[in-house]
């Protein structure tokens, strides 16, 4: 089980992405959602940078989970300040990314918790169905609701969607991170 994690790089292009023999997990999520903070709880320190601007990703960073599976940080979406050509470039890239990596097992959509299922999610949501993939939802900054408010949050999300991979996840707290890295293990990447 993957205690650390290891950058290997930052690409755009498909000519640029790592090769590797290697399960690869994306994650992905609204800017501003926590992606960064939840990787940085799998990794057990601070290897991806957090931001407190939205859309500061802007490239997909591929992380190494101790030789175990490749972790796939993608910029986050619905971040209104880009220009057109920007958000369609955005737009390239990630379908791309999606729709070429053969050892692409799953994505993680990153969602704060305090946020209500929009049509950004639906459509990852539908985009990973219709390519074959399983999905996990991950709500973080589930330190910001009461307990209580927390297993409403969970139970609603898997309501709406469908999905019985529904976690809670708390970077303050250190909650949460490893329950969704079993559940990768053990239903993605373990065969």
């Amino acid at each position: 089980m993957p205690k650390s994690i290891q950058f290997i790089k930052s690409a755009v292009l498909a000519k640029d992405y790592p090769v590797h023999n290697m399960a690869e997990v994306a994650i992905a999520g609204r800017s501003n959602a926590g992606k960064s903070s939840f990787i940085n709880g799998l990794a057990k320190s601070k290897i991806a940078k957090v931001s407190s601007t939205p859309g500061k990703t802007r490239l997909l960073n591929f992380f190494n989970m101790e030789d175990s599976y490749v972790l796939t940080d993608m910029p986050g979406y619905g971040f209104a300040a880009r220009s057109g050509n920007e958000l369609r470039e955005w737009q390239q890239m990630i379908e791309t990314y999606l729709t070429t990596r053969e050892n692409l097992k799953g994505l993680i959509l990153v969602m704060d918790i305090r946020r209500s299922w929009t049509e950004d999610e639906e459509i990852m949501k539908r985009f990973s169905e219709r390519e074959g993939f399983p999905i996990a939802v991950v709500l973080a900054k589930a330190d910001k609701l009461s307990y209580s408010q927390v297993l409403q949050a969970v139970a609603k999300i898997k309501k709406v969607t469908g999905l019985s991979a529904v976690f809670a996840s708390s970077a303050t707290k250190k909650e949460g991170a490893q329950a969704v890295e079993d559940y990768i293990y053990e239903n993605w990447i373990k065969e």
